[in-house]
């Protein structure tokens, strides 16, 4: 089960932005107490300098590259993938 997680920066609240799992099961034991962000609510998130491009339908929480290549779960008819 995830846990969800308020981000604030000064006087501004970014409610449920980030997920950890505290408990994961077995096959993600390595990303116990990490967290994950979804990038699409914050100004600009990067990988090696390269601004990503949020995974559509806002639900999840991909970071798109120029490495990476569609499709994307997100997309309108993509919920059942």
């Amino acid at each position: 089960m995830a846990r969800y997680w308020d981000l604030v920066i000064s006087e501004q609240r970014i409610e449920g932005v980030a997920w950890s799992y505290a408990s994961p099961t077995a096959s993600f034991a390595d990303i116990r107490d990490y967290f994950a962000f979804y990038p699409d609510p914050l100004d600009a998130c990067c990988v090696d300098g390269e601004v990503v491009t949020p995974q559509p339908g806002k639900f999840y929480g991909g970071w798109i590259t120029g490495h990476e290549s569609g499709p994307f779960k997100g997309v309108p008819g993509s919920q059942f993938w």
